[in-house]
């Protein structure tokens, strides 16, 4: 009777339980997936690249925010060291995760703070990472950037100039919008909804928590003619009927 089949049997019967209970030795954590990515990032400031070679997939997607999109080689040769007079800090918050046998989805925010020749800025962005385990090895095989968006500073300008302003403006018949002022607040308002235009300049408006821009155009008379709804460097224009 041959026995070596029966003590093969024996072995494989006896360590799989022990595989149930110890898992995966080749899965990854939540915490992993986050200590390889600060990784990444402390690796920003100096420029080194070998944290970016080493955790991202040799046919990775990387797509940042300002709309770029990246092979490995391109990405690898963008990480260069901040310049002389630059200094800053990026770190993660808010990480979550979905982990599920060879893929790891990690989202999480990134908080920058830059200091330019002793000026202080900071910028908030969100990343979503897709890890793939291949042949072993954890790797980013697509990761999707983008930049929250900021509120602009509020300008200082005369309020006496909300008077060119006050006026009725039209997109179409039928839509309408008012402009107007109280005190020393400039107010543009559609369908009984009224918001407060911020000045970013003398005649370059924002509302709070809305990207795009309103301006007001003059016309050769030196007379507003027009409102424009400035939308990603594109303009709806209103124009002023009273």
């Amino acid at each position: 009777m041959n026995i070596r089949p029966l003590i093969l049997v024996f072995i494989l019967s006896f360590f799989k339980p022990l595989e149930s209970i110890c898992g995966d030795p080749a899965a990854i954590t939540q915490e992993e997936l986050v200590r390889r990515t600060q990784e990444l990032f402390d690796a920003v400031v100096p420029g080194n690249k070998e944290p970016w070679q080493k955790y991202f997939a040799d046919d990775c997607i990387f797509a940042d925010e300002k709309g770029r999109n990246f092979n490995k080689t391109q990405l690898v040769a963008d990480i260069t060291p901040l310049p002389k007079g630059y200094s800053g800090t990026i770190k993660i918050v808010k990480p979550k995760s979905v982990i599920h046998g060879d893929t790891a989805i990690l989202s999480y925010d990134l908080d920058e703070t830059e200091t330019i020749f002793g000026q202080k800025l900071t910028a908030r962005y969100h990343v979503t990472d897709t890890w793939l385990r291949r042949n072993g090895v954890w790797q980013i095989a697509s990761s999707q950037a983008m930049r929250y968006y900021e509120d602009p500073a509020v300008a200082r300008i005369d309020t006496k100039k909300f008077a060119d302003f006050n006026g009725t403006y039209e997109l179409a018949p039928g839509q309408i919008r008012r402009v107007f002022s109280e005190g020393e607040n400039l107010y543009v308002e559609r369908n009984e909804k009224r918001e407060q235009l911020l000045p970013e300049g003398s005649e370059i408006f924002f509302r709070k928590g809305v990207e795009g821009r309103i301006l007001f155009r003059y016309a050769d008379s030196g007379k507003v003619d027009a409102l424009i709804d400035r939308r990603n460097n594109e303009d709806v224009v209103w124009r002023r009927v009273n």
